[in-house]
């Protein structure tokens, strides 16, 4: 979980009341907050640097753990606010978007080549800001807390801000070859050209980790105004001509994504926690993006959502027995808006901030915070249970031991897998698979869940060739498929599989395993009623008549066979494999 280091005394003065340590540690555990460190700006400096900081200040930090979905607790204003609001010192804000006074809106016009590197972007105006230096220095943090967590490192959304009285809209948000860009960046006294500024921050220990994100990228994303200043080129750097200052009055601020849905949560974040420093406390000045198709938006939205919560849902769940009342009082305290709208039902206002309340159970959990954790009541069970192994894992755990007997050695391999793996490999159709796919693969080994164990045992023989032969290994492990009844979208069936790898294909070995299988089933072999036989089958992964399906009640549980040659190919393995794979919950 993120951890957000804050100024004590400046802490203690906008909470309006100084604290003990054990008093602040008390009040962290009551919001559901946990006070991780007490140390100072100096001690911090030496820590992270290895070396005295000279004239670090002495000023106490608290450094405070937040939980990694709380957005709205990342910086000293956001933590403020919610703790003044749950010890009832004042009223939580309500947020607004506004159109600017004089009618005039801020434009961000994207361009149609940002779809080869960044698609989206949003805006919005911060108005009438009156910076000081712990504010100042507040914002920066929140910024580079957010791009560290909400923002997965800049590889989902950047943050660009600027001091809006030095440039002028509308803004062009394009994308052009890096040989084709050239401004003077942030904090540097010279123009660079992209590719120049590509290899000055391969050196800077904060930036060179955003450069894989566009280096490769045949273009390059930039945003300029409509005198061709540049702002920034994101995710990289921001330009030095619009950079902000504690002299800043009126701020612009962007974002451009991949993500859309994650931008819209980042610009809600950063405008509704500094919004209490523009002019108009908690109104925000709003903007106009133009889609490349003409479509006009407006951002931020800061939408407000009502949900009806069930009071005695709540108290069973959580172990009070509180009337309606108390539990709206409750949740109002955590910044949930809330009235009693039916004898036992609760309604809740979400605002734009709690982006971490999806489900029910979310206003659940913030009842139980706002109740205290301390307070609730501990109890026995009103029932006795016993506590018994799965069957299925049961079995699983018994039928390990007995095929290891056998003389087959047990692997376990990834859950995941590319889908050449299980399709092109295995000389079959990823469309007709069933996979379940990731929908952000980090790479080209992780972009399925399995549908078979078999291709993970492949990779373990090609992995381990210079063992001796023969080599005979099994898993007994869950694979993943697609199953629309299921409210997940995906079911996991527990399959068995064994492969024997020699010099001869070995198929009367896998032949004999699956009748000892069926043996310690207690499945006889017989053609009718619940016994079991195999038949020959045709599948494009195993050789033609050499491949037989096992049937159980009229049902095709399995297949067993020699290998493809392909197959073995493609799996980079040099001898002839035979091969079992079954699913164990058709037979229990």
């Amino acid at each position: 979980m993120p951890t957000i280091g804050v100024n004590r005394d400046l802490l203690f003065e906008r909470l309006r009341r100084t604290y003990t340590e054990e008093e602040f540690d008390e009040l962290m555990f009551d919001y559901g907050l946990e006070l991780d460190e007490v140390t100072s700006e100096k001690a911090m400096l030496e820590k992270e640097q290895g070396v005295t900081a000279q004239g670090a200040s002495e000023a106490i930090i608290y450094r405070i753990e937040i939980p990694a979905n709380r957005y709205d607790l990342l910086c000293l204003e956001g933590l403020v606010r919610a703790l003044l609001v749950f010890q009832e010192k004042q009223k939580a804000p309500k947020y607004k978007a506004v159109p600017p006074a004089d009618g005039n809106m801020q434009q961000l016009i994207i361009q149609e080549a940002t779809a080869q590197v960044r698609p989206h972007a949003v805006c919005a105006v911060l108005r009438g800001v009156n910076f000081t230096q712990a504010m100042y220095q507040s914002f920066i943090d929140l910024q580079d807390k957010l791009h560290q967590n909400l923002c997965r490192k800049r590889s989902l959304v950047a943050i660009g801000t600027h001091d809006l009285d030095t440039i002028q809209g509308p803004f062009i948000y394009n994308a052009k070859p890096p040989a084709e860009i050239k401004f003077k960046p942030l904090n540097q006294t010279k123009e660079y050209t992209a590719v120049e500024l590509m290899q000055l921050y391969k050196s800077d220990s904060h930036l060179k980790h955003f450069l894989h994100i566009i280096e490769d990228k045949p273009v390059y994303p930039i945003i300029y105004d409509q005198n061709g200043v540049v702002l920034s080129m994101p995710p990289i750097i921001n330009g030095e001509h619009s950079k902000i200052t504690l002299n800043t009055k009126n701020v612009f601020i962007e974002c451009t994504a991949t993500d859309l849905h994650k931008a819209k949560m980042v610009l809600d974040s950063l405008v509704t926690i500094f919004s209490e420093y523009c002019q108009t406390p908690f109104m925000v000045e709003a903007g106009e993006v133009t889609t490349p198709d003409g479509t006009k938006l407006t951002y931020p939205a800061l939408p407000y959502r009502e949900e009806i919560v069930d009071v005695a849902w709540i108290n069973k769940s959580v172990g009070i027995s509180e009337s309606p009342e108390s539990i709206a009082k409750l949740l109002t305290r955590m910044c949930l808006s809330s009235e009693v709208v039916e004898e036992s039902k609760v309604k809740v206002e979400i605002p734009p901030t709690r982006y971490d309340i999806i489900h029910a159970c979310d206003i659940m959990e913030d009842v139980a915070i706002g109740y205290g954790y301390n307070n609730i009541q501990m109890t026995f069970p009103k029932t006795n249970t016993i506590g018994d192994q799965f069957g299925l894992n049961k079995v699983t755990d018994l039928l390990r031991q007995d095929i290891a007997a056998a003389g087959f050695t047990e692997v376990l391999s990834f859950s995941l897998c590319s889908r050449d793996d299980v399709a092109g490999k295995l000389n079959k159709d990823i469309e007709s698979s069933g996979a379940v796919h990731i929908a952000n693969p980090k790479t080209l080994e992780f972009q399925i869940a399995r549908t078979t164990l078999l291709p993970g045992i492949l990779k373990t023989i090609a992995s381990n060739k210079k063992m001796p032969l023969p080599m005979k290994l099994f898993e007994i492990s869950d694979i993943i498929l697609q199953d629309k009844d299921k409210d997940v979208g995906a079911k996991n069936l527990r399959h068995f599989c064994a492969v024997y790898y020699n010099k001869n294909p070995g198929f009367e070995i896998i032949h004999g395993l699956l009748d000892r299988f069926m043996q310690l089933l207690e499945v006889p072999y017989s053609k009718e009623g619940s016994g079991y036989f195999i038949r020959a089958a045709d599948d494009p992964t195993f050789f033609p008549g050499r491949c037989a399906e096992v049937v159980v009640k009229a049902q095709v549980v399995g297949k067993l066979g020699v290998l493809h040659p392909d197959v073995i190919t493609k799996f980079e393995l040099n001898n002839p494999c035979a091969a079992l794979e079954i699913n164990l919950e058709a037979l229990l």
